[in-house]
Order: C-alpha cells, then structure tokens, then sequence
C-alpha cells in the first residue's frame, strides 16, 4: 500500500471504523447516520470504496480494519512534513509551537520518543 492519505469525507468514516470495528454493516449505516448525517446508500458506497482500496474488509456483514489508524496517521504526517517543510522535523516544530510553551511533562515525553528515535532509518 503505498498511498495512505485520506480525503477527509474517508478519514472521517475511518475514525468511526478504526473505533468500533469489528462492526455490523447495518449498525455502521446507524453510526455514520448519527455522526456524520449520511444516507444508508451513502454509508454502504463508502464501504464498498475502502474496501477496493483495501483499508477495510467487509465478510458476512461484518466491517473489519485491514490498515490501522496509527499507519494512516504517520504516512499523513510524513507527508504533511515533507511537503510543508521541506522534511525538516525542527521547522514543523517551530511552526507547531509558534511561541506557545509546552508543560515540562509533554516536554519531558517529547524527549524520550526522540531518544527512542534517534539514529533509527525511515
């Protein structure tokens, strides 16, 4: 799979996926009707189209997640990174923080995934 970027009409039906997965179809038209005012034909296209594109499998009634959440937000993320700054993780940084300060213990987190990251290949 190597385009894993969501318009966000795909993302916002993955996110009621990814939370309730494994789901019954019918009880996915009921959710998407509720969260995101959609039609039962609406909802079972959308189906149909992420399950052609392989994030989703749908047996015997039954929505199942093939690609995760957390896949999908770090390939969005490289690539916003990428595109809006060059790949540079510091200018993200910058641009993220813009001024604003961060708590000691976000602070304290941040560094420890950096250093469980560091010298490690894409």
């Amino acid at each position: 799979m190597e385009n894993l970027k969501l318009c966000d009409s795909d993302y916002r039906f993955m996110s009621i996926v990814w939370e309730y997965a494994p789901v019954n179809s019918g009880e996915l038209v009921r959710l998407c009707a509720e969260k995101l005012g959609w039609k039962k034909s609406t909802t079972y296209t959308q189906i149909k189209k992420m399950c052609a594109k392989g994030y989703i499998d749908n047996t015997q009634a039954t929505v199942n997640v093939r690609i995760p959440k957390e896949k999908v937000q770090s390939e969005e993320s490289a690539y916003f990174v990428e595109r809006t700054f060059d790949g540079s993780l510091p200018a993200f940084l910058t641009a993220f923080l813009g001024g604003r300060t961060i708590s000691e213990s976000d602070a304290e987190k941040i560094k420890k995934m950096v250093d469980a990251h560091v010298g490690k290949e894409e």
